[in-house]
């Protein structure tokens, strides 16, 4: 493939700077929204490479950790397009939304992604593949230059995801899920339901029977920047993969304990949603404040210095917005010995879907029950509004979204 000359950042929006403050994310839906029509619609397949970014949004660090939410994503993308030049994009910011309310119907499938994540690192310990595939040297240009973008900037075009992925899985012939741990180490945006999902989706796992294989044709057409390469020797003709394992029926949305406005409460903030004052509590009523660190808990390997340093800059931003200090809680035992401190006979934080949070929250739980303090959550109205119709594949969800807007008084 000749090489493609680079294309120009376009001077009216910014080059990608993931910078974790809320202010930075509302700055940058500024810029953007009024692209999130034709020019979204038409341009956002195509993988421009490391600062080409500007055809797609590149929300996803903040959305992941709801610096900004949906809705503010959404209502600025009509506000300044309409809702149908926006029909896309919106369908965009359904997907990660969808992605959430199917795996929290399906804990099960969480469950075993950890399993096949240590079957597979056991597994590939000491294979050279495993090494040659995460430190970019396979041979093959493009999933080497991904390679190299993932680590040094966290981030990946989203259709570069899904070839990274079907290179992994069918032509390298490595565990779909050490892959996926791989992502989740590196990834800005790493989110459990999004990422897990989209693995298995790629894989022919989620959408059984189905799934996706990279082809050069297709790489070549929607990749810019990228090394000349006429031969990337994939394999086009693997079959999906199959699994023994059965997840079932969705099950309803698990319940939870609502906070109690009558009992003294501390705040956990969490990576899951740090943007407390939009979640309906009185915070002046909270005893103390403490941030979850629960980067380590993404993965058995070490994450990325990057993935660490975008979590404490939101904490931190969520603190300084909260004009506190806050606690920093890296363990069961300092969960409760910090409530007990602030004399709060309940923690609360915003809902934690199922994911590597809510794992760690399940660890603390036995400490925190035998010194009677209750774990409390606030579920947005977004999910509860989005969540119900996860029950198959996006479809259904899709076809909600008016619906949805209605329920959440969202104006087209």
């Amino acid at each position: 493939m000749p090489r493609t000359r680079p294309r120009p950042v376009r001077p009216y929006l910014r080059p990608m700077q993931h910078i974790p403050t809320r202010a930075a994310a509302l700055a940058h839906l500024a810029d953007f929204a009024p692209h999130t029509g034709a020019r979204y619609a038409h341009g956002r397949n195509t993988d421009n490479g490391p600062g080409g970014h500007t055809d797609v949004s590149t929300f996803s660090p903040w959305i992941r950790r709801r610096l900004i939410t949906e809705r503010e994503v959404i209502e600025a993308a009509l506000a300044a397009q309409g809702s149908e030049s926006t029909e896309k994009f919106v369908q965009e910011v359904f997907w990660r939304s969808y992605f959430k309310g199917w795996l929290e119907r399906r804990p099960s499938v969480w469950e075993d992604y950890k399993r096949q994540r240590a079957k597979g690192l056991k597994a590939m310990a000491k294979h050279p593949e495993l090494a040659a595939a995460e430190e970019g040297r396979t041979g093959i240009p493009a999933f080497d230059s991904w390679v190299q973008e993932l680590v040094e900037t966290g981030y990946l075009h989203n259709h570069a995801r899904m070839w990274f992925a079907s290179i992994w899985i069918f032509t390298l012939r490595l565990p779909w899920a050490v892959g996926a741990d791989f992502f989740m180490r590196h990834l800005l945006d790493g989110d459990p339901a999004s990422n897990t999902l989209s693995w298995r989706w790629v894989a022919g796992l989620h959408t059984r029977g189905k799934h996706y294989l990279a082809k050069q044709s297709n790489i070549n057409k929607f990749t810019a920047n990228r090394p000349a390469d006429t031969d990337y020797r994939l394999d086009t003709t693997a079959e999906p993969l199959t699994e023994s394992f059965d997840y079932g029926d969705a099950l309803p949305v698990r319940d939870h304990a609502p906070y109690d406005p009558t009992r003294p409460a501390a705040l956990l903030l969490t990576e899951d949603d740090c943007h407390p004052e939009s979640l309906g509590l009185d915070l002046s009523a909270m005893k103390a404040i403490a941030i979850l660190a629960s980067t380590d808990a993404r993965s058995p390997r070490p994450v990325a210095d990057h993935v660490r340093a975008f979590d404490e800059g939101a904490f931190a931003d969520a603190a300084s917005r909260l004009g506190v200090e806050p606690t920093i809680i890296d363990t069961p035992t300092a969960l409760t010995a910090w409530a007990q401190g602030a004399g709060a006979s309940q923690i609360t934080t915003a809902f934690v879907p199922r994911g590597y949070v809510h794992d760690w929250l399940t660890d603390a739980a036995p400490a925190l029950a035998s010194a009677d303090i209750t774990l409390t959550e606030t579920r947005r109205d977004w999910d509860t509004a989005v969540w119900p119709r996860a029950t198959a594949g996006f479809f259904k969800v899709k076809k909600a979204i008016p619906s949805i807007f209605d329920t959440l008084d969202i104006n087209e």
